[in-house]
């Protein structure tokens, strides 16, 4: 089903908690989707699970944990192979199609914001791998910089075949063959390793 609504994406970096809360009023945010698998951090605890919902609410957004669902690591061994997080696995699977169905609904009235850790947006699953399947569904998708920038998804995909030497125009493939290249080339950077399930052989090859 195509929609025409608007998602965007922010990661907490290492801003302090009333920063990032100024960073998503200066956009209008209402709600606040936290894609993390596993919503602490050691060296930033201020967006710990807790205090960040806490507030977030105080300042009167709202807030919903996401991250099983929509999250950058999985525990079922099928969407591993040599032990790496396969993207379009994860993105196969029933959890994971419940949650963007879930975002979604949400964002017909609600202005949702991803929420990672990573300040850059190429860095992290909640571009490369959440958001790829928001543009699938129809979304319009925005990444929030930490200086407050706001990049459209189409300028950073840009950004990320730069990186790659792919956005030049190629006599042999598409723009789309191109980008599908950066993403897989950026998902094998980034994507989670399970060393237990490399260990053990789990996952498909």
């Amino acid at each position: 089903m195509m929609t025409s609504e608007t998602v965007l994406t922010i990661g907490h970096s290492t801003h302090d908690l009333p920063g990032l809360v100024e960073l998503l009023r200066q956009r209008d945010v209402t709600a606040v989707a936290d894609v993390r698998s596993v919503p602490a951090s050691r060296f930033a605890p201020q967006f710990n699970r807790g205090p960040l919902q806490k507030g977030l609410r105080e300042a009167g957004i709202r807030y919903v944990f996401l991250g099983k669902e929509l999250g950058a690591r999985t525990d079922d061994s099928s969407c591993y192979v040599d032990g790496q997080l396969q993207y379009r696995r994860l993105a196969q699977t029933s959890g994971f199609r419940s949650g963007v169905d879930r975002l979604m609904k949400g964002a017909r009235t609600e202005r949702i914001t991803l929420l990672c850790a990573e300040g850059e947006p190429l860095d992290c699953h909640r571009t490369v791998l959440v958001s790829r399947v928001l543009t699938e569904y129809g979304a319009a998708i925005g990444h929030i910089h930490p200086d407050g920038r706001l990049e459209s998804h189409a300028d950073a995909m840009e950004r990320l075949m730069t990186r790659f030497r792919l956005a030049e125009p190629d006599l042999f493939r598409t723009p789309s063959e191109r980008l599908d290249e950066a993403l897989s080339r950026q998902e094998h950077r980034i994507a989670y390793v399970n060393r237990d399930f490399r260990a053990n052989g789990a996952g498909g090859t």
